[in-house]
C-alpha cells in the first residue's frame, strides 16, 4: 500500500492552523502540526487526528530561524520519507500595534522574520525536497500554500510592518510559481479577511461593528474552517491550470465598491 501524502502546516496549534492541519488529516494526508510555544496545544492537535484515524505528529521550531527550519523539514523527512504540501500559515501582528511614526525595528524585525524571511526560506527548502521526490517518483506533485491577509492591500497606519510583509507574499508566490513550474510544483496565495481567531481577538468588538456595517458583501465573520476549505480545494490540485494565484477568503471583501 503507497503512503499517504504528508503536508507540514505551520503555526497549527490553534487557529486558522489548527484548521488547516484538521482538514487537511481528513483529506488523508499525513499532517506535521508546526509550533513555536505550546506544546500541549499541538499535540492535542495530534490526538484530535489521530482520534478522527488519521496520522500527525508535533513540531516545534520558529519558522524565523534557520536551523529551526531544517529541523522541521528533516523531521517530515525521516517520519514519512515524503513532502507533498507545504502551509506557511504562521505568522504574528505589528508588535504594540504603534503608529507607523512610532514603529520600532525590534517590531519590524521579528514581523519580517516570521512572516517573510521564514516562508520564503521553508519554501525554498520544501522545493528542493519536492523536486528530489518528484524526480525519483516518490511522489507526482508539490504544492506551497501562503496563508496571507487582506492587509496585504488594505492599509493599517498601525501594523506598518505586518502589512508590508504580507504584501510581500504576493510577489514571493509569483516568484516560486514562476521558477518551480517546470517541476510541477504549484504555488499559492490564501488571503483570509477578518477571521474569528486568537489575532483578531483584541479587537472584536471593532470587528463586530464593522462587519455589521457592510465591510464586506458577506456580513458575517470568517471562521477558520473556511480558510482550511480553501486550502484543501489548492492541495488537491482542483486548480492544476492555476498557479502563482491568490484566493480571497474574505467575505468579498476585496471588492471594490460604491
Amino acid at each position: 500500500m503507497s503512503s499517504p501524502p504528508v503536508a507540514i502546516v505551520t503555526g497549527a496549534s490553534r487557529g486558522i492552523g489548527r484548521a488547516i492541519a484538521g482538514q487537511l488529516a481528513a483529506d488523508g494526508y499525513a499532517v506535521v502540526v508546526n509550533y513555536l510555544r505550546n506544546h500541549d496545544a499541538a499535540e492535542q492537535v495530534v490526538r484530535e487526528i489521530q482520534q478522527a484515524g488519521g496520522s500527525a505528529l508535533a513540531a516545534a521550531g520558529n519558522v524565523g530561524a534557520a536551523a529551526d527550519r531544517q529541523r522541521l523539514i528533516d523531521t517530515t523527512l525521516d517520519r514519512w520519507h515524503r513532502l507533498d504540501v507545504l502551509v506557511n500559515n504562521a505568522g504574528i501582528t505589528s508588535q504594540g500595534r504603534r503608529d507607523l511614526l512610532e514603529a520600532t525595528e525590534e517590531s519590524w524585525d521579528l514581523v519580517f522574520d516570521t512572516n517573510l524571511k521564514g516562508p520564503f526560506f521553508l519554501c525554498q527548502l520544501a522545493a528542493r525536497k519536492m523536486i528530489e521526490l518528484i524526480a525519483a517518483g516518490v511522489t507526482s506533485r508539490g504544492t506551497l500554500i501562503n496563508i496571507s491577509s487582506i492587509s496585504a492591500y488594505a492599509a493599517s497606519t498601525n501594523r506598518a510592518d505586518y502589512c508590508m510583509a504580507k504584501a510581500a507574499l504576493q510577489m514571493m508566490t509569483w516568484l516560486l510559481a514562476d521558477r518551480l513550474a517546470e517541476q510541477r510544483i504549484w504555488v499559492y496565495e490564501v488571503c483570509p479577511g477578518v477571521i474569528a481567531s486568537d489575532m483578531t481577538a483584541p479587537v472584536r468588538e471593532k470587528y463586530d461593528r464593522l462587519i455589521a456595517e457592510g465591510l464586506s458583501p458577506i456580513r458575517r465573520w470568517g471562521q477558520p474552517e473556511d480558510v482550511a476549505r480553501a486550502v484543501s480545494m489548492l492541495a488537491a490540485g482542483s486548480l492544476s491550470f492555476s498557479t502563482g494565484e491568490r484566493l480571497n477568503v474574505d467575505g468579498g471583501f476585496h471588492i471594490r465598491r460604491l
